[in-house]
């Protein structure tokens, strides 16, 4: 395969159009499948339809000439066919790079579709890994695959245990604290996907900011979690639990909602540094955020943080399906293959509080 063949480019538009919805369809069969697969058990009917649906994406990207996909599905391809002819044994970690590496195909796709700049670095990253995995030996899969899941989830660094956060919160700003918190919870009470999803995002912060150089003041930080999407509750329901593709309009609703959090701390004497935080945690690094379009130095470091713990839950919430484990590993996998959004620094300290935290869950057995 060429290097010229590698590059993710746009031949025929319609052609390519096409191939994104084939993909559409083929990803959740692929993720069912796998989901399935995960009990332990094994299948030969599931374990050939899944090569069925490898081979059948490396068809249509050639027929659509969606050529730098080939690679990838071929060297998945080739292990599930060893794993169809019993040359292997299919494991849970075979699950995980499958998933992993069609995210981030899926979102290098619809990078292209937006016209956006196709980033597909890491990809690029995977291919020898890829190669490799698909000629390794029964004793060397299991490490093959735990390398490759590494690079997507980012460098593992040791990592201190962190205790419960929430009890050192307080001082003469704990009445506010309190106020803050009472209104995440009916937020999160008007959604039954969100059920402690406040505790979560409060927790994964303050494990992230005690990682810092310089931590940010906890109480600030607390203040922006439990306030960061109170504007979503001005907004009609039925946007901010739409599903599929919005509408410019909603768009334009749904930047509104950091302004009028961040407006409310911004009244009340004390929260500034925290009204900071909540009006620009929808801001990105490329500046391709709203609602300023701010990039890099020019967004706070409490926005940087919050952006990331925003877009964690998001992710694990939407794989949340597939099990406790393998969302936090895609989720974790989606935010370092979109590393141009967020801010590095903070990234690689997300990255070391979720791996322990995989660790952790791999040592108790947990899924």
């Amino acid at each position: 395969m060429s290097k010229q063949s590698l590059a993710p480019e746009i031949v025929d538009p319609i052609a390519f159009q096409d191939f994104r919805d084939a993909v559409s369809d083929y990803a959740p069969q692929l993720e069912q499948l796998v989901c399935q697969l995960g009990d332990g058990s094994r299948d030969t009917d599931k374990i050939a339809q899944l090569f069925r649906v490898l081979h059948s994406i490396k068809g249509d990207a050639s027929l659509c000439q969606v050529h730098f996909i080939v690679p990838y599905v071929h060297a998945l391809e080739t292990l599930l066919d060893r794993i169809r002819q019993d040359e292997l044994s299919y494991q849970d970690a075979v699950g995980d790079v499958l998933l992993l590496v069609s995210d981030q195909l899926v979102m290098l796709l619809d990078q292209m579709a937006a016209g956006g700049e196709a980033d597909d670095h890491l990809l690029r990253s995977l291919l020898p890994g890829l190669d490799k995995l698909a000629e390794a030996s029964a004793e060397e899969l299991p490490q093959a695959c735990a390398k490759l899941v590494g690079r997507m989830m980012g460098p593992m660094e040791p990592v201190s245990s962190v205790e419960p956060v929430v009890s050192g919160l307080g001082g003469h700003l704990f009445a506010d604290l309190q106020f803050f918190r009472g209104l995440a919870m009916q937020f999160e009470q008007r959604v039954p996907e969100f059920a402690g999803r406040t505790e979560r995002n409060l927790a994964l912060a303050m494990e992230i900011n005690r990682l810092a150089e310089k931590p940010l003041s906890m109480e600030q930080v607390a203040a922006a979690v439990y306030m960061h999407d109170i504007g979503m509750l001005l907004l009609p329901e039925s946007l901010w639990l739409k599903a599929g593709r919005l509408s410019q309009d909603d768009r334009r609703q749904l930047a509104a909602h950091p302004g009028w959090a961040g407006g409310l701390l911004a009244r009340m004497a004390g929260w500034e540094e925290a009204a900071r935080m909540v009006l620009q945690h929808h801001e990105a690094q490329d500046g391709s955020g709203y609602p300023d379009g701010l990039k890099g130095v020019e967004i706070c470091d409490g926005a940087c943080l919050l952006a990331l713990v925003d877009a964690f839950e998001s992710v694990t919430l939407k794989h949340a399906h597939q099990g406790p484990r393998r969302a936090i590993l895609r989720g974790v996998a989606e935010l370092n293959a979109s590393e141009r959004q967020f801010h590095p620094g903070w990234l690689k300290l997300l990255n070391r509080v979720v791996r322990n935290r995989v660790e952790i869950r791999n040592m108790t057995g947990g899924r």
